[in-house]
């Protein structure tokens, strides 16, 4: 079997893992919750002046970040599966260090991020004490060590000192050996996709009335108008 054919099974096998973890988050989604969070001075400077936009807006935003997190942390598990089968790379047991593997003599510890653009300076400066960690814990027994953040999507290649980020093409090819994996993966991954987001669709839309509806009783006048004055107070007022 090929390796992209294990890919397609192991997708095929754990994508609904993605999507349930989607309804899940949105199922305990609270409006209330996410409204503290959102900024109310910016969707009256919009001059957004319906409840089904407003609360729409908040649960798109919420959706949208929940989505990333999911997935990403879903193609990370990927890409472990992937150098597994064909260099036998393990997760690490390292704190911050996600996968090691042995590539032409050289130990190979990566921090896997989904995309380039993944933290501030200060996670940024953990993850270099993390590789320094590592290389501390593993000197003496291993020659060639080298640490690597790679980014799943993506261009990057910048020399850090300690390690190297690399992004996209050039992360997929490092851990599986073939430079055109990057793109060949793109088709698995749409599997039951069209069932799936027609499924999860019916959820938010039922999700997005019920809150509409909550929004309208808590925070809107009698004639429909919304009072942004109790909206912000309860965003931003005193306890």
């Amino acid at each position: 079997m090929s390796l992209l054919d294990e890919i397609r099974e192991y997708v095929e096998a754990h994508i609904i893992e993605f999507h349930d973890k989607k309804v899940k988050r949105l199922d305990d989604l609270k409006l209330k919750d996410v409204l503290k969070r959102k900024n109310p001075y910016l969707f009256k400077a919009k001059n957004m002046e319906s409840a089904t936009d407003i609360v729409k807006a908040i649960m798109e935003a919420y959706v949208s970040s929940q989505e990333e997190t999911i997935f990403g942390d879903w193609l990370e598990d990927l890409a472990v599966f992937v150098c597994n089968r064909v260099y036998g790379g393990v997760k690490s047991t390292a704190p911050g260090i996600d996968l090691e593997f042995e590539k032409d003599g050289a130990r190979y510890l990566v921090s896997i991020k989904s995309g380039p653009n993944w933290g501030n300076k200060s996670q940024i400066e953990k993850l270099k004490q993390d590789f320094e960690s590592a290389i501390v814990r593993l000197r003496g027994r291993v020659k060639d060590i080298r640490c690597v953040n790679g980014c799943c999507y993506g261009r990057c290649h910048n020399d850090y000192g300690v390690y190297v980020k690399i992004c996209g093409q050039e992360f997929w090819e490092l851990i599986s050996g073939d430079p055109n994996l990057y793109t060949e993966i793109i088709e698995p991954l749409g599997y039951k996709a069209q069932e799936k987001t027609e499924e999860y669709l019916a959820k938010f839309n039922a999700k997005l009335n019920l809150f509409v509806s909550a929004f309208v009783d808590e925070f809107c006048f009698e004639d429909g108008k919304i009072n942004w004055e109790k909206l912000v107070r309860f965003n931003s007022g005193k306890k």
